[in-house]
């Protein structure tokens, strides 16, 4: 997969709003784990647009998004959790797409769509 162009406005956002004063990788998650969690407007209905090894969603599938998932859970990546047979399961925010989500949560998915496709990582 190809980098997509770089961002400016994005960048900075990231650079100056979430990751800002990060010193290292636990920092890094933090800072986007606070931000995600502010600006994701809960509960938001997702659908899935890759297939990944750890989570059981498949392409297309359509899911409620229920809240972020508890901070430990989410040291290397972000997760959410969604809905799942009467509980609730994490699964990876990288897995999801939410196009009729209000403007700030899909701002926020795409910020986060964008670090990750950019190559970065926590460290």
């Amino acid at each position: 997969m190809s980098k997509p162009h770089r961002d400016a406005d994005r960048e900075e956002r990231i650079t100056m709003e979430i990751v800002v004063d990060a010193y290292g990788p636990e920092e890094q998650a933090m800072g986007w784990y606070y931000y995600l969690a502010e600006t994701l407007q809960f509960p938001f209905a997702a659908t899935c647009r890759s297939q990944r090894r750890i989570s059981p969603l498949k392409p297309g599938a359509t899911v409620e998004v229920l809240r972020i998932a508890p901070a430990s859970e989410c040291e290397r990546e972000m997760f959410v959790e969604i809905a799942w047979d009467d509980d609730a399961l994490a699964v990876p925010l990288m897995q999801l797409a939410a196009p009729d989500a209000d403007a700030d949560t899909q701002q926020a998915i795409a910020d986060w769509h964008y670090w990750v496709n950019q190559g970065y990582q926590f460290g």
